[in-house]
Order: structure tokens, then C-alpha cells, then sequence
């Protein structure tokens, strides 16, 4: 009797725990989804929702332990009833429950439905009970139609859903933003351009092939060398856009 009665308090303390693990994470889901409405996003609801499913599958497994003993033989029976403060019941209760009164007992230690629900209930087996086979097989038909369309909806989003995923993962960038930037600037101000280019001016002065200028023309000195010009996509690019530049005149 002694090993059954340490059984049951070694149960009792692990079922407790594990229910205050789960208020709490009840409780940091719900400020969450008060307090950080406008930012939470899926996946962070989804492992807090895993919590919550790791602590029921903890749980069940607790109450489904051969070790344990079992709790339906376990009567719960108030030995003292009235309407004054209970400071120890508050305390155990967190303040839900101040006092163990006639009202509250009838609905805290209840171990069959309501009347109304009970009934209900009664109605719902009378009808089951009467429903005809075939009756019962289309329902079935008709439900299992239902949940397999359903299902292939699911499987198809998720399908989609991770070979996105996957894609995205393994497309390498094809531009750079450096790159695209020192463009837009060389075009629009030229920064970083090779000097050397021949200025575009009007007709007469220095331009070769367009006839002599008036004066001597100076003489020149030794010719200084040139750096090899290296092949650029740039330049050619800065050519074309001269051409249609809008401000050109």
C-alpha cells in the first residue's frame, strides 16, 4: 500500500509539472500574439505551437506509463465545504478558486457531462444507431472525398513551396550593386574614366580633317608614350551613351 501510495505522489508531481510547463508556454503564446502581433511571423508560431504539442505528447506519455498507477481509481472527495477564504485552496489555485463552495464543487470535481450535453449526446448515439448502411457508407464516401481533395491541395502547396525554396537557394547573384553604382556614375559624371579621349568640339579648332586652323601652329616637343589602352566595355558603352545623351548640344 505504502509503493502505491508513492507511486501515486511520484505521478501526481510529474503530471503537475508537466501542466505547468504547459500553462507557461499557453501563457508566452498568447503575449506573444498580443504584444508582438504586427511582427511575429509563421515559422516563429509554428515552434512555439511545437511546444506546446512536445509538452501534450509528454503529458500522455506520463499517463500512459505501466509504472503509474491508475488514476481512475482515484476518488477525489471534498471533506469540508463553506463559503469563508481558503488562503491555502487560493494559493493552489493561483486565486482561480478563494473558496471551496457548494456552487463550484459540482463543477470542479464533476466526472459525467451536464445534463443538457449528456442528453445531447444521447440524441447523437440514437441517431448514429438508426443511420442505415448505405447511408452511412456514402457519408463516409463523400467525407473521405472531402479530406483526400483537401490532402492534395496541402501536398501540392508544399511541393511548391520547397522546390521554391530549394531554387532560390541555389541561384548564385548575377549582378553587383558596386558594380551597377560606379556605372551610373561614370556615365552620368564621368568619374573614373582614362583621360585621353579626343573632346568633341565644334568644326575648325584642332579637329583634324576639318581643315587648318588660322595662325602657325606650335611646335610641338617629343611625343611622350602612351600607356597601352586596355580593351574596356565601359568606354564603349560611354561612346553610345554621348551619342544620345538629352543635354548634348
Amino acid at each position: 500500500m505504502q509503493r502505491e501510495e508513492k507511486q501515486l505522489e511520484a505521478t501526481l508531481h510529474a503530471i503537475l509539472n508537466r501542466v505547468n510547463d504547459l500553462k507557461s508556454a499557453i501563457q508566452g503564446l498568447i503575449a506573444k500574439l498580443e504584444t508582438e502581433y504586427e511582427t511575429i511571423n509563421w515559422p516563429t508560431f509554428l515552434d512555439n505551437y511545437a511546444i506546446l504539442s512536445g509538452h501534450l505528447t509528454g503529458l500522455s506519455k506520463i499517463l500512459q506509463n505501466e509504472l503509474a498507477p491508475s488514476l481512475r481509481s482515484v476518488v477525489v472527495l471534498p471533506l469540508q465545504l463553506g463559503c469563508e477564504r481558503d488562503e491555502e485552496l487560493a494559493r493552489l489555485s493561483e486565486g482561480r478558486v478563494p473558496a471551496c463552495t457548494h456552487d463550484l464543487v459540482p463543477d470542479l470535481l464533476r466526472t459525467k457531462p451536464e445534463p443538457q450535453a449528456e442528453q445531447r449526446l444521447q440524441q447523437l448515439n440514437h441517431k448514429a444507431s438508426t443511420l442505415s448502411y448505405d447511408t452511412a457508407q456514402k457519408q463516409v464516401a463523400q467525407f473521405t472525398k472531402v479530406v483526400s481533395h483537401v490532402w492534395e491541395i496541402i501536398s501540392k502547396g508544399r511541393e511548391d513551396w520547397e522546390g521554391e525554396s530549394m531554387r532560390s537557394a541555389g541561384i548564385q547573384p548575377t549582378h553587383s550593386i558596386a558594380d551597377t553604382h560606379a556605372l551610373v556614375t561614370a556615365v552620368g559624371t564621368g568619374k573614373g574614366l582614362r583621360p585621353g579621349m579626343q573632346p568633341i568640339g565644334p568644326p575648325g579648332v584642332g579637329t583634324p580633317g576639318m581643315g587648318q586652323a588660322r595662325g602657325p601652329t606650335p611646335q610641338m616637343g617629343p611625343a611622350t608614350p602612351t600607356m597601352p589602352k586596355a580593351p574596356s566595355a565601359i568606354k564603349t558603352n560611354i561612346k553610345a551613351a554621348n551619342q544620345i545623351h538629352p543635354y548634348q548640344r
